[in-house]
């Protein structure tokens, strides 16, 4: 193991928590301005990435950057700088009896190691938010996208080295898999490990990691028209769910509808052939659709509680709302999930009985973003209960320590 590279980080996170946050949101800042001056840069290095990888790869499009999405990044970090610090918050006091004062603390993790496939924009939002929350990060990325994380952190480490920092608040390991098992194994030298990626790279380490483990669930998310939905609703909320970005972890995967209510379904799927989407739908829904949409599949048993991360996704008719929960509670992910309905009891059940990280009603599941919920930006989503469930931003990505204060007490 490479022990100098553990140590580094250590150190720099130590130093890390003696900045104050003007300091650490001037470094942000800086490096926003510092992304938009090398947009050109940084997209000769991403042309080097996409040219190994076939645009047909569901892929491809996470390893995509262009001028507005570095521009995007750019502003995600000055919206997490303009953020308060999640750090030195007293949780809690408490004074006990004996003039005793528990303070409960937050503080900065230590080092966190992130590791993601082929998407380049983590490199930038992990680095942002792992400083505001005063953690140096170990990043090991995939080698899909090496060329633009290589070309990413330089930038970064520069910008840091210009500001007075460590430049070992970051650090991007080899891309290979004995890097990926070293830190996996790097117990009291990384405190916490977070995995971006297909479910296959989240089993993996989740089964394979000796270091604590927060995971980044992968999307199967279901979109379910009540009886009682509105047509306009559902066809937008379905054609934005599905084809504003169909290879992100919030996309629509599956709508979930009605019987009474397949008589809009033509409707509702109309918006989607401009797009090319293949519709896998069960036999009812396939009946309301034939002959009246191109791109017809009849659904089997595997279409359902699949994440299709393509211009892909499937049908399933229900006979009511009981049969909604259950069928979605049976191929959900637990990641993000959406009811059009305009009954509020309906809404209300829905939103109680479905365990999800995040529950929508009448709104696309494409907010499952931490711009979007006014975090700046998000390490991840993720789809566990302890510690941190949904978009993880700074409050997830801190722990806390408590500060006993007193005036002599002892206890015998």
């Amino acid at each position: 193991m490479n022990d100098s590279i553990y140590k580094s980080a250590r150190i720099a996170a130590r130093k890390l928590n003696r900045l104050s946050p003007t300091e650490i949101n001037k470094l942000l800042f800086t490096l926003a301005d510092a992304v938009e001056a090398n947009i050109d840069t940084i997209l000769d290095a991403n042309l080097l990435d996409l040219e190994r990888m076939s645009q047909d790869d569901p892929k491809y499009d996470r390893l995509k950057l262009t001028d507005g999405r570095l521009r995007d990044i750019a502003s995600d970090m000055r919206s997490v700088a303009s953020l308060p610090s999640p750090l030195n918050v007293t949780l809690s006091t408490v004074t006990r009896p004996n003039g005793m004062v528990i303070n409960k603390v937050s503080v900065p993790f230590g080092v966190i190691g992130v590791i993601y496939e082929a998407r380049p924009n983590v490199t930038f939002d992990v680095f942002s938010l792992c400083v505001k929350a005063g953690s140096a990060c170990l990043l090991k990325g995939g080698s899909d996208a090496h060329d633009t994380n290589e070309c990413a952190v330089e930038l970064i480490r520069k910008v840091l080295i210009s500001q007075g920092f460590d430049e070992n608040t970051v650090t991007l390991l080899p891309v290979s898999r004995e890097a990926t098992a070293e830190m996996l194994n790097a117990v009291g030298q990384v405190d916490l490990i977070i995995p971006r990626g297909s479910k296959q790279l989240i089993d993996f380490v989740r089964n394979n990691s000796r270091v604590p483990v927060i995971e980044t669930g992968a999307g199967v998310c279901h979109t379910y028209l009540h009886e009682s939905g509105l047509v306009e609703s559902a066809r937008e909320i379905v054609f934005n769910a599905k084809t504003r970005r169909v290879s992100v972890c919030n996309s629509l995967d599956t709508l979930v509808i009605d019987r009474s209510r397949l008589n809009d379904l033509c409707e509702i799927c109309a918006p989607l052939v401009d797009k090319g989407v293949t519709i896998y739908a069960d036999e009812e829904a396939y009946s309301a659709l034939e002959g009246k949409y191109a791109k017809l599949e009849h659904a089997s048993a595997d279409d359902f509680g699949r994440e299709w991360l393509d211009y892909k996704m499937s049908i399933k008719t229900v006979a009511d709302i009981d049969e909604a929960i259950e069928f979605v509670e049976t191929h959900t992910s637990r990641h993000s999930e959406s009811i059009v309905a305009q009954n509020v009891d309906a809404i209300n059940r829905y939103c109680r009985d479905i365990d999800a990280a995040c529950v929508y009603a009448n709104v696309s599941t494409a907010f499952t973003d931490g711009g979007q919920f006014g975090f700046g930006a998000e390490i991840g989503i993720s789809t566990q209960k302890l510690h941190a469930r949904g978009p993880m931003a700074l409050p997830e990505i801190t722990t806390y320590k408590y500060i006993i204060t007193g005036d002599g007490q002892v206890r015998w």
